[in-house]
């Protein structure tokens, strides 16, 4: 594990943007970097900004690299059940993959009643509805169960700056945004490799509660899982051996998720508009001890810091990536 003074150390060299030269046009997104490098691939850089509420809030120390790490762990150890566009490796906040066209939808699996945004699935139980993104929901449920089965709740992509939107998958299809077959074959990938993460996780002592996933199509048409999976960025980890005394207990179950980051602005009455708080550096150490106790949690493996500055370092992996493969 690092230690808390190598994430203060990091505190000094976030990686908040990045502008490599030579790797072709960049797209911003809200935690990655993406240049289209030519030869059907794109290079995504993993920054330290953290997003909540679809609001980048700033950064976390190392979380770029330790994100990177771990998408790449479960794409590599996933491949044989899920098609992927990873590539290569070349530096810990870089991934090499398939130049994809997204597919227009992100999609939610959930397999808890929980969650804090006005979006969550939670947050319409709480508020009486008992069908979510066309799924029919049971009466008598409290925060943090779990849900009968797993169910994909997909949501549209919104522009920079905008706000997601759950909806159905009924409703994604009628109204064109994808076809029935490709939205069928994503359903059944998504929650294939969900349950593969679940009993993951479960054999570390862990609840994979519900994960994000996004879906794109490769030059030569067959549709992979991109960008990201089960990170603490996309997805909600719990500890196993806690969960039902603290549920019990009417109390949030431990989880090394962003989730931490979320309860702490909404604390200060942060939940998506107006200003964002200045996260304190010790949350933000916080935090990131969170993402680092996940990475060797799941995957067990030690993880070793790369503390040099992070902009000349990636430069010149991807000049020397670039020059020898691309």
């Amino acid at each position: 594990m690092v230690d808390e003074q190598a994430l203060r150390e990091a505190l000094k060299i976030p990686l908040a943007d990045t502008d490599l030269v030579g790797l072709g046009p960049k797209y911003e997104g809200k935690v990655r970097d993406n240049y289209l490098v030519g030869n059907g691939r794109r290079i995504l850089v993993t920054t330290d900004r953290i997003s909540a509420f679809d609001r980048v809030l700033g950064t976390l120390p190392l979380k770029g690299q330790i994100l990177n790490r771990l998408a790449s762990y479960w794409f590599e150890l996933t491949r044989g059940i899920c098609p992927n566009h990873l590539i290569a490796t070349p530096d810990p906040n870089v991934m090499v993959a398939i130049a994809c066209e997204p597919l227009p939808l992100e999609v939610v699996v959930r397999a808890y009643l929980t969650g804090v945004t006005s979006t969550s699935i939670w947050t319409a139980y709480s508020q009486g509805h008992r069908s979510f993104c066309g799924h029919a929901l049971p009466e008598g449920l409290a925060k943090n169960d779990p849900l009968p089965s797993p169910i994909v709740t997909p949501s549209t992509k919104a522009a920079k700056g905008g706000h997601d939107e759950s909806v159905s998958g009924e409703s994604l299809v009628q109204s064109g945004v994808i076809s029935q077959a490709d939205f069928d074959l994503v359903e059944q990938l998504a929650l294939r490799v969900f349950a593969f993460g679940q009993a993951h996780c479960r054999d570390r002592g862990l609840i994979l509660a519900d994960t994000k996933y996004e879906f794109g199509r490769t030059p030569d048409g067959q549709i992979v899982l991109m960008d990201e999976m089960h990170t603490p960025d996309s997805s909600r980890f719990w500890f196993a051996e806690s969960y039902a005394a603290r549920v019990h207990e009417g109390l949030e179950p431990e989880s090394f998720d962003k989730e931490f980051v979320r309860r702490w602005l909404v604390a200060q009455g942060f939940a998506g508009e107006g200003p964002i708080p200045t996260i304190p550096d010790d949350i933000r150490v916080e935090a990131s001890q969170r993402y680092l106790q996940a990475f060797e949690r799941i995957s067990g493996l030690s993880f070793v810091a790369d503390l040099r500055e992070p902009q000349a370092r990636i430069q010149q992996a991807l000049a020397s990536y670039v020059s020898t493969v691309i």
